[in-house]
Formats: C-alpha cells, structure tokens, sequence
C-alpha cells in the first residue's frame, strides 16, 4: 500500500472516530434534554469568548461560543459536572440568560482554542470592560495628539473590533475627550472626539468596522443588538488596575481598579446608528470650591449663601456648561456627618461617598416630582434635584425651602435673570419664589490657554479701547485691574504636546450671580418682572456678568477674546 492510500485510510478512520463521537454525544443531549452542536464548522465569536477567563472556560469545561446582549449560547461537556455549575451560577449572578449546548471533546478543543486570538488582558464582567494597564501606558507614551490616534486606530482596519475599541477608548484617556462620537456616513463613518467642548475629527472608518464596533459597544453596554430604528441608552464601565507593586491585578480585586463609567447612546439615522460614548471620569468632578473660577468676592458670598440653613439656590446653563460639577462642588463643601443629603437624579453620572443619590425612573412612577416628595419624607436637610422641568417639581422644591431644606437645582435658561421669570412661567406662586429663593446663577465653560504653548499679545491701542470701553461697564465697587497688571495672552500657532496640538488645555468657569436681596423679592412680587429689571438688580448689588468675567480671565492670561465671545458673546 502506498504512503498515499495510507493517508487517505487514516483520513476515513479518522472520520469514522469524529461521527462516532458527535453520534454519542448526540445521544447524551437528548437524554439530558438539552441542544447539540457540533462546533468544528460553526464560527466562534470572539468577543463572547472572552466573558470568561481561560482558566475558567478549562477547569468548567465550557465555552460561551455566541453572545447577543445579556443573553448567551454556552457548550458544555458535562453539565453535571461542579465547576461547570459553579461558573453557570455566577453567570447567573450577574444577570446574564444562557442556553447550553453539549459538545464533544473535539468541539471543546476547537472553541477553547479561540482563545489565543483574543487578548489575555482582556476579561470582561458585567457591563464592564478591563483595559490592559501596560497598553493605556504604552498609548499614552505613543499618543501626543489626535493624528497619532488616528494612525493607531487606522493599523486596526482590517484587525479585531475589540483592539479597534481599546485604542479609541484609551486614545480619548490618553487626550482627555470627554466625548466619543461614531457618525455613519453613505461610504464610511466619522470617528470625533469631544475636547475641551469642541468637537475634532480623528478618522473615518471602514463601514464594515463601523458595524463591528456598534454592535460590540451595545455588547458591553447592555444594548439590544437587534433594534435599530430607535433610541437606546447603557453605560459600561473600563476598569483600568491601578499600580499597586506586586500585587496582583485581577477583576476580583475590585478595590484596586480605577473605575471610568461610560455612558452609551444610540440613535438612528439615514446611514445608521450615530453612537456617543461619553467618558464620566471621576476626576473630572475632583474641583475645590476655590477652583471652580469663580471671583474672590463670589465665592466669599456663595460661601455666606451655602452657610444658610434653608432656601434655594438655582444653577442655570445649558447642557455641558459643567452645571452639575458646581453642584457637586456645593455638595461636597457642605458635607458633614451631621447632615443627611439626598438627590434626585437623571441619571446618576458621578457617585459621591455619604451621600444619598437617587435615580428617576419614570416607568415606574419615580419622577422628579414623585421623586421631590418621596425624598422630603425622608427627613433630608439638603437636597438636590438633577433639574426642575414642570410645575409639580417647581412647586415641590420651592415648599421644600421654605421649611427648613436647603435646596439645589438646575434651570435652563440663558443667564441668571432668566431663572425667575422661568419660575413664574411654570407657575409658581410669587410668594413662594420670593421667600424661597436665595440665589440665581449662571455659567459657561471657556477653554483655557495652553499654559506651555500661550503667546504674549501686543496691546495695540485698539485692544486697549477695546478693554477699557468694556471695563467702564462693571458694577462699582468691583476691583478693576489697572492696564500695568494686564497679562494678556493668545493661542499659538502649532499647539504643543501637552495641549495635544489643541492650543488650549482644560476649561472653567465663568459665572454670573444675582441675591434675592430686598429690590429683587419686591420685583417678583410685583408679578410682571423682566430679565432686564433682574439684569440691572444685580447690577446694583456689585455683580459682573458672566461676559465681564470672561474679560477679567482674559486679563489673567487664563484665556482669550475669541473663546470669550464664542462661550458668551
């Protein structure tokens, strides 16, 4: 017999074992009354793989081989077997549905053998994510601005989703996006990233990778990868180990990961489903009250206002204009053990220690203005309340400072006269606003000047006019820095690594402020009170506009003119 006609024998035995096996295995389901599958020719989703450990997947012989949102397809060898069940119970734990499969020890070799094509450093929970900690540092080293992170993500083209995934993610990191958007176009889809409230292009990418990554997102995100023609909205969260020597870095070890939420939404489109991925950092709320930019005579009269037992204190801005931060801010100024604070929230972003947060849920009956009267009952002596939207929340929160609670919350309007007349809109009695009320504000995030890359400005003697013209317009007896103590700066041309060649590097605040002095309860009483009578009110008692604020930023060198006016005109 020829070596030949020895191989192909071989060959059919070989075949004759492998049917001989599935048979018996077929048989098994049946009489455990569970499905069959044959691996060897069906494909293996790499992603789902990595739900489990290796490890794991050996010692419970047992393989997660599809995933589709919290619900898997799992092949087992023994479904009898202890350590098989123990891994099954904690999968249960955690929110996940599975259908099992028996498989032979083929198909068992087969689909553990996927896990050399997928990253050891990647392990994934529950709607979280593990982020290699060498390669966020590796990036971070390799990344300087966003056309280095365009070239990293463009190497993953035609590679695996997750790698695609992890340079995005750690490429915002790595340059502190606050925003991750994915925007499908007719032939490809626009990766951005959100930078300091601006929005820059990174890269457009292939469609097909564009599918990969949505679909992989709504994964970790807890999504539904099937619906596609409406909204939807997760969070995940990367847990990135924190360096703590020898110590070994594992998912259990939860108290040594730094947790960075992100919080998912997706809508559809033309092209497809538009993603956002927002970063919620915790170190993005880390802000001293002395830092949050307000001037020395605002902050010694905010800080008399959050000494006050009782009354309401109104933020106003819109969206992104760091709102919540500064609540936060009074939040954790405030804070004692002595005082029990609760919030009402829509949603929880920031998780802050001893204090009391609640989430809206409005499917089942949670509210703000259900919510604002559940909390009173409760006993609190500050809260705060995400935003007041109707006349229920309006009326709620106004009584709730009236009798003993001090109260924080958010309007949207365009500046801090603007939040009365809203007030009264929405129906509030008059009497309430003028004994409730304590202060309006409001604010917008400049960007500031990148303190490495900033050029002095000439001062031509139009930008001396300029200046003066708009100083003569402060309130009196605001400290008006003299024309020898002006230090004014502008954007460089290139930028340089710090900034990420963004020319500026981090924002803050610029606030407006009026008391409910005297003049002010006597204008809402009236009832028919204007912004500009609000407007020239404040003016009276000492306090800037945010626009005049921005002008004694730009005089400090913090940021410039042309920032200035496209915040706040």
């Amino acid at each position: 017999m020829s070596q030949f006609q020895e191989e192909k024998q071989e060959h059919r035995l070989e075949l004759l074992r492998r049917k001989e096996e599935e048979d018996s295995v077929r048989m098994l389901a049946d009489r455990y009354e569970i499905s069959y599958i044959d691996l060897s020719a069906f494909p293996i989703d790499l992603d789902a793989v990595g739900i489990i450990s290796e490890d794991r997947a050996r010692r419970a012989e047992m393989v997660i081989f599809n995933a589709s949102g919290k619900r898997l397809k799992i092949a087992i060898r023994n479904p009898k077997k202890e350590e098989t069940q123990t891994a099954l119970n904690a999968l249960t734990r955690d929110r996940y549905a599975y259908e099992l499969f028996l498989v032979s020890a083929h198909s068992m070799q087969h689909a553990l053998e996927a896990y050399q094509k997928t990253s050891q450093q990647e392990v994934h929970e529950s709607g979280a994510i593990r982020v290699s900690e060498e390669k966020i540092a590796a990036l971070q080293e390799e990344i300087q601005d966003l056309a280095a992170i365009k070239d990293r993500v463009e190497k993953t083209f035609y590679g695996r989703t997750s790698d695609a995934l992890e340079i995005i993610l750690a490429g915002a990191l790595a340059v502190d996006a606050s925003d991750m958007h994915l925007e499908p176009q007719q032939d490809a889809a626009r990766l951005r990233f959100r930078l300091d409230g601006v929005l820059h292009d990174v890269s457009m990418l292939p469609t097909k990778l564009y599918t990969f990554l949505l679909s992989r997102i709504k994964l970790i995100s807890e999504l539904k990868l099937n619906v596609h023609d409406r909204a939807q909205d997760g969070r995940f969260t990367i847990r990135i180990p924190r360096k703590t020597g020898a110590q070994t870095e594992t998912m259990e070890a939860s108290q040594e990961m730094n947790n960075i939420e992100v919080r998912v939404s997706t809508l559809p489109g033309p092209n497809g489903e538009n993603a956002v991925m927002r970063i919620l950092d915790p170190k993005s709320i880390n802000v001293g009250f002395e830092d949050l930019g307000m001037q020395p005579w605002i902050i010694t009269l905010m800080a008399a206002e959050l000494a006050r037992p009782n009354g309401m204190i109104l933020n106003t801005g819109p969206t992104g204009s760091g709102k919540t931060t500064t609540l936060y801010t009074f939040l954790k100024k405030i804070h004692t053990p002595e005082i029990k604070i609760i919030t009402l929230e829509d949603p929880i972003e920031y998780h802050l220690t001893g204090i009391e947060q609640t989430q809206i849920d409005v499917e089942k009956g949670y509210d703000f203005a259900n919510g604002l009267r559940a909390i009173v009952r409760q006993d609190p002596d500050v809260i705060l309340v995400g935003e007041i939207r109707d006349t229920p929340t309006a009326e709620t929160a106004t009584n709730a400072a009236q009798t003993g609670h001090l109260v924080f919350s958010t309007l949207h309007t365009n500046n801090a006269a603007g939040a009365i007349p809203r007030l009264i809109a929405l129906g509030v009695r008059l009497d309430s606003i003028a004994a409730a009320l304590r202060v309006t504000m409001a604010q917008r995030l400049v960007r500031q000047l990148c303190s490495h890359c900033r050029i002095a400005s000439p001062l031509t003697p139009e930008l001396s006019e300029r200046i003066q013209k708009e100083l003569a317009e402060f309130p009196a007896g605001v400290p008006i820095p003299t024309p020898e103590t002006w230090n004014i700066f502008e954007p460089s041309t290139q930028g340089c690594t710090f900034c990420s060649g963004m020319k500026y590097k981090g924002r803050i605040g610029v606030y407006e402020i009026i008391l409910n002095n005297e003049e002010v309860q006597n204008l809402i009483l009236k009832g028919n009170v204007s912004e500009f009578d609000l407007v020239r009110a404040g003016h009276k008692q000492g306090q800037i506009t945010m626009a005049q604020d921005g002008l004694l930023k730009i005089l400090a060198g913090m940021t410039d003119f042309a920032e200035r006016d496209r915040i706040v005109g």
